[in-house]
Order: structure tokens, then sequence, then C-alpha cells
């Protein structure tokens, strides 16, 4: 039987070919530990480090300014409550917004438990803050200013700069979870101006279980991991050393490609927008119409559960909802909550979102189920 179509890039990636041809290595003579004065600890090393500067590549930025995590959950917790101990001395304020991963949310509540008092800024229609938001929100007592690079779920991109020169302006730190933007956009920390800034390996074709931090020299934080001196004595922890090799060809990659991808990726999502309000009426894009990744598609379709509609199509595509249906009731997403996307629609949105290998004939497969699940559900078919 074949295999569902993957239209759920932005929850996971596989893992590109040439990145798993450039970890092999780590699964046979690469085995040493990072930290070894050995031959084999030497080699690995030098593994971690050019890893390192394939990351820096593609960011921007200087080697020395990237420590490498667990992921981006774990970059976004070393960023912000590394913020909030470090300088804790020259206020307690944050500020994020109601469309944040909870990987932002958690840690801003779990420091608003601790005495910091957070703000959530809200977002538009399109699900955009604005920077004069920001600039009506900041205060002297402002460390830290953490918004997402672009959205998960909508797909819409942030005015990081604009925001970010608020930020500076009032001596406050610059954050941003960039874990769905690389391979699809530019991310580059100088023309961002951010002084933190979070990346995924499992979003970018790189393995799970790895992701790296941008810290701007200079930028104070306090130890995340305790244990050793491992990354500039800021995480602790033998090296991943598979995850590092893997995360930097998958930079790589970016680096020499991102025209190409970008240029694919986005041709495939209009393609799939086209095809589904062609055939289909009481449709709904979410998200910015100009400003937006250019794999992703949050579509509502009026009137329906997303839930029903996964059910229906689990043989034949795989997409993420932007609602749960339980026995009793129907929870919208935090995102299209913020966004007031009217019920009827985002109770039945689903988040379609495309990749680097995703083909025309996959997605013309994909319009073809989806269209014909709805109208099943409507009672057209």
């Amino acid at each position: 039987m074949d295999q569902p179509i993957y239209l759920d890039y932005n929850a996971t990636t596989p893992i590109d070919p040439v990145v798993a041809e450039a970890m092999q290595p780590c699964l046979g003579p690469l085995f040493g530990n990072p930290s070894s004065p050995h031959l084999y600890g030497v080699a690995a090393k030098k593994a971690v480090e050019a890893g390192r500067e394939q990351v820096a590549a593609m960011l921007g930025c200087l080697p020395g300014e990237i420590v490498f995590t667990s992921g981006g959950t774990e970059a976004n917790n070393t960023a912000i409550k590394g913020v909030a101990e470090a300088y804790v001395e020259l206020g307690r304020h944050i500020i994020t917004s109601a469309i944040e991963h909870p990987a932002t949310l958690e840690p801003c509540e779990y420091l608003a438990g601790k005495g910091y008092e957070v703000t959530v800024l809200p977002v538009d229609e399109y699900g955009l803050v604005h920077p004069e938001q920001v600039e009506a929100a900041i205060r002297d007592d402002t460390i830290l200013v953490t918004i997402m690079h672009a959205n998960n779920e909508v797909g819409t991109i942030q005015p990081i700069r604009e925001i970010a020169a608020i930020a500076h302006a009032h001596g406050a730190l610059m954050h941003t979870d960039a874990a769905q933007t690389p391979g699809k956009l530019p991310v580059h920390v100088d023309e961002l101006d951010v002084d933190l800034l979070s990346v995924a390996g499992h979003k970018l074709y790189a393995p799970k279980g790895v992701g790296a931090l941008y810290v701007r020299e200079g930028v104070r934080l306090t130890k995340f991991m305790h244990g050793a001196t491992h990354e500039q004595n800021r995480r602790a922890s033998t090296e991943n050393l598979m995850g590092i090799v893997g995360l930097g060809a998958a930079c790589h990659l970016i680096t020499t490609n991102l025209g190409e991808y970008a240029a694919h990726m986005g041709a495939m999502r209009e393609r799939l927008r086209a095809g589904l309000q062609g055939a289909l009426a009481d449709t709904r894009v979410n998200g910015h119409p100009t400003l937006y990744l250019p794999n992703t598609l949050s579509i509502g379709f009026r009137g329906l559960d997303a839930t029903d509609i996964l059910v229906e199509l689990v043989d034949s595509v795989a997409a993420s909802a932007g609602a749960a249906c339980h026995t009793d009731q129907v929870t919208v997403s935090a995102v299209l909550q913020a966004m007031q996307v009217p019920f009827e629609y985002a109770r039945g949105t689903l988040r379609l979102s495309v990749g680097r290998h995703t083909t025309p004939e996959e997605i013309d497969r994909a319009v073809e189920a989806i269209v014909g699940v709805v109208q099943g559900l409507r009672g057209q078919a």
C-alpha cells in the first residue's frame, strides 16, 4: 500500500540523504569523545568544530557564538532563563507574544512564578506582532524581548529587525525562536539584529535531538547544564557528535541551496492552495497574505472539524490540525484564538506544510484526497 503523502514538514523533516551520509562515520571510526586528548578524541573534536563552523556560516556569525543544544526547546529555555538570571540586577520584565511556541511561553510562565513580570503581546488578524506594540510595552526594567521569527502554524513572518531595534534602544536583549525559518528564508543574525537565536535540527533535515543557540559575543547567560566545561562552559555534557555532524551538514546544504529550496516549496504551496480553493467553497487561508513561510498553508474548511478530516485522510495525507475535537468540545489552537479566526473556520483548520522533496504529483494527489474528504463530510460527494 502506498504511504500517505507527507505534508507535515513543520512538525519534523526527514533526514536529508546528504546529511545521513555525513553522519555515517559516527557509527564507525568517528566514535571518540571530543574531550579526549588522543587521536580518536582529536578527530571527534575536529568534527564538532567543523559542524560549528557550518552552522555559523548559515547564520552569518562567529563559530564561537554557537552553542550546541539538544534541540530548539533547550535553546529557547537556555536563552530565556539564562538572560533572566544573568541580568536580574537590571530588571525582571520580559516581553513575548501570544503566538509563541510552548518552548517559549512555558519558560516565560516559569519565570513569572519566580517573580518576573511577563507581558504577552496580542497579534492582529494575520498573526503579526506590530513594532509599535513592543514600543508601548517596553520599560526601563525590560531585559528581554523574545518573538519568534515565523509562526509554526500559520507561517506569518515577524518584523524581527524592527522589534530588535526597539529592544536595543531601551537596553533590552532580543531573542528569536527561528526553528521554522532556516532553509525557507535567509536567517542572518546581523540582518535580524538579534542577540540570541534558536535553531532546531529536526526542522531543517538534520536529526532529532540536536539544536543550536546563537549567543552574540558579550551576552551573558547563566549556565543551563552543569557538570563540566563543554561548549565554552555554557552547557555541560559530552557533545552529541552524530547530531552535530548532521546539523552542520544540513546547514551547509541550506547555505548553498536556499534559493532553490525556497522557490520549490513556494511553488508547491501555491499549487496546493490553488487546488484546494479552486475546488472548494467556504475556505479560509490563515496568516499574513504576503509575509509567510513559502512552505506553510493554514487553511480552514467552514463548518467541519479538523479531527474528522484527518481521520478520513489517515491513509492518504499526513498533516496537522489547528483544532482538537474532544468528547464534548472542540479546542482551537492558541494561535488561531489569538488571531481571532472565526470559530466556524478555526475548528476545521489544517496545517499543510510542504518540503524540499515534495513533488507536483504528490500535491495533486493530496488535493484530490482532501477535496474528496471535505465534500464527503459536507454531504456533497
